[in-house]
């Protein structure tokens, strides 16, 4: 609230969207790293390691290669263009149609992946605290989102990226507390403690099974194709990108934010292991299902600090989902909301009384969409980072499609068929999806978002013109 007070001073009609394109790109970097991270990273990669051992490294590694792409390919453009909402380029490459139809992938996608990660986070307070005042869970989510339009409403943007970098300090810090934890409680030196991790079971990194969702060329190509699709193409990341000063502190942003993030992703997979091997020692008993894999693997974090690794322990994990909690919706709401602003209700074009009016209302409309998705996927169980890139890879498939063909080719297409191409490739990226797996045992794992592009890439040449741009 105090920073929203701050930033909001002097703040202008657009500050809400661009934070007037003045943010420090170092800050901005930093901050990124816990929007990216979220609850998600924070409980379910260290949880999945018990099931999918280090697998999910081969991803980060893909993940580097598409920043790259982003880095050089991608933002470029946006500056050139000078866009506020990044799905303008699809106006100016295919038309309006076009236009709409990537805006409105982005718009569900979003939606989805913001109520899913809150649903997390929301779940793990209500586990930690809120059940013990008698709190039902869906006032806890009210609670959550009333208190991110509070400090959210009157800036956006220009808040968000510097509440972001607190977020995630208390992210991070949490993780290295509770490393800090399990040492000192099982005895264990900083090198033992590395000793124990890499000659541990769980820790392979590299699958060349063909057959599997975790084989290596699936995870990397997956990485790099769902990286410039969750991040170059998303109006929530890149909307705070495009608040940097000019185009090189852009790019040194999302340089920068790459290596944190990997690191960091490292770090969270190294503390999976040692949670088992903490679990392990004390003998605790973990859930299985009835081919052998863990349950419920997102709950083994909280439980363990929160029950057995002390009093400093618990409290920084509370910190830590606290700050993924809001990390993860608040600015998506905001996306959200310029997003629709900008490319459904020309808002570009309104006085600035107007703007405040629309703007607050679809923040609030957005919010309730949050929460009703929220509701819908409260009974969900396993770990929810793998249902999350399972709905990117068909919500933004199409998406990648369409800015791939954009980019690379100067074919044009008959702008008005471009919607019906956006929904029928991810329908027919299921079927397929399906049928492969019942009849090969052949899972596409997070390779879905390929087909996915594919997919568009070929219906966008069947409705091609005969002259290029």
């Amino acid at each position: 609230m105090a920073i929203s007070y701050v930033t909001s001073r002097n703040r202008s009609d657009e500050s809400f969207f661009t934070g007037d394109r003045q943010s420090p790109w170092f800050l901005v970097a930093f901050g990124m790293v816990g929007a990216a991270l979220s609850g998600v990273t924070f409980v379910s990669v260290p949880g999945m390691v018990g099931n999918n051992n280090f697998y999910f490294f081969q991803f980060i590694l893909g993940n580097i290669v598409g920043y790259l792409f982003i880095t050089f390919v991608l933002i470029p453009l946006y500056y050139r263009l000078r866009l506020v909402s990044i799905y303008g380029y699809l106006k100016e490459r295919f038309g309006n149609s076009s236009f709409k139809t990537g805006s409105m992938f982005f718009l569900v996608s979003q939606s989805f992946g913001a109520s899913l990660r809150l649903l997390l986070a929301a779940k793990i307070l209500q586990f930690a605290f809120f059940d013990r005042l008698q709190i039902p869970f869906f006032l806890t989510v009210l609670i959550i989102l009333m208190l991110v339009w509070l400090y959210t409403n009157k800036s956006g943007i220009k808040t968000i990226v510097w509440t972001d970098t607190m977020q995630t300090f208390f992210l991070i810090l949490a993780a290295v507390v509770t490393i800090y934890a399990i040492t000192t409680t099982m005895g264990l030196t900083f090198s033992e403690s590395v000793s124990k991790v890499v000659h541990h079971e769980y820790f392979k990194v590299f699958n060349w099974e063909q057959k599997s969702g975790n084989n290596f060329f699936k995870q990397f190509v997956a990485g790099i194709l769902i990286a410039i699709a969750m991040m170059g193409l998303d109006q929530n990341m890149m909307q705070k990108t495009l608040t940097c000063k000019n185009q090189w502190d852009a790019q040194k942003n999302t340089l920068t934010f790459s290596l944190i993030l990997a690191v960091t992703q490292f770090l969270f997979l190294g503390l999976g292991i040692l949670l088992y091997i903490y679990a392990d020692s004390v003998q605790l008993t973990l859930p299985l299902g009835d081919q052998g894999q863990f349950l419920d693997t997102d709950t083994l974090l909280p439980n363990l600090t929160i029950n057995h690794l002390g009093l400093l322990a618990g409290v920084s994990f509370l910190l830590g989902i606290i700050a993924a909690s809001f990390s993860s919706v608040d600015s998506a709401l905001t996306a959200l909301t310029t997003s629709f602003t900008y490319d459904f209700l020309n808002i570009s074009d309104r006085s600035g009384t107007e703007k405040k009016k629309i703007k607050n209302r679809v923040l609030l409309g957005f919010s309730v969409v949050v929460f009703t998705i929220i509701m819908l996927f409260s009974e969900s169980r396993g770990d929810v980072i793998s249902l999350i890139f399972k709905v990117a890879g068909y919500t933004y498939g199409p998406l990648l499609g369409l800015y791939l063909f954009g980019m690379f080719s100067t074919i044009a297409v008959k702008d008005k068929w471009v919607p019906l191409v956006c929904v029928l490739s991810p329908i027919l990226t299921y079927m397929l999806s399906l049928y492969l797996e019942k009849s090969f045992n052949f899972d596409f794992g997070f390779i879905s978002i390929a087909v996915n592009g594919i997919f568009t890439i070929l219906g966008l040449l069947m409705i091609k013109q005969k002259k290029e741009i």
